[in-house]
């Protein structure tokens, strides 16, 4: 999934909201394609019924089952989604660099699995999540990627 906007307040009483686009143009998002809203850390669909542009990076939006004042007050400050996956070029592909836990070698990066929301790294048979929080370093001249993994991960 790929964050392109941030939810920021409730818009009127017919379950109108404020969204704050990033990353994509507010006339580049596909009206034919759901957006995608985490409840219990799930992704949750839902459809843009109209949307309605307000500066550069805003716009009003209604979407689906969101019908009331109540309804949208849920929702906000929640961030939102769209279906996609990391380009496939080097600078994001970590495919044969060297992982380190805290500077300690922990084995080659054999590849990348895209799960929604929760982007991971294989190294040998283990499944790594790749979260912004845990990167201390990466160095593209000496291919090594430098993480601080919570204990017990590895």
């Amino acid at each position: 999934m790929l964050q392109i906007a941030k939810i920021l307040k409730s818009n009127g009483t017919d379950g109108g909201i404020l969204m704050s686009v990033r990353d994509i143009a507010v006339e580049d998002i596909n009206l034919k394609e759901p957006v995608f809203i985490y409840f219990d850390e799930l992704p949750v669909p839902f459809f843009i019924q109209s949307l309605q542009k307000r500066g550069t990076s805003k716009a009003i939006v209604h979407l689906n089952d969101v019908f009331t004042l109540e309804d949208a007050e849920e929702i906000v400050g929640r961030d939102v989604f769209i279906e996609g996956e990391w380009e496939d070029d080097d600078e994001d592909d970590f495919t044969g660099w060297m992982l380190l836990n805290r500077g300690e070698p922990v084995g080659e990066i054999e590849g990348i699995e895209p799960i929604p929301g929760n982007l991971c790294i294989y190294v040998g048979d283990t499944l790594i999540p790749l979260h912004e929080d845990f990167i201390i370093s990466a160095d593209p001249e000496r291919r090594e990627l430098n993480l601080d993994l919570p204990e017990g991960l590895i």
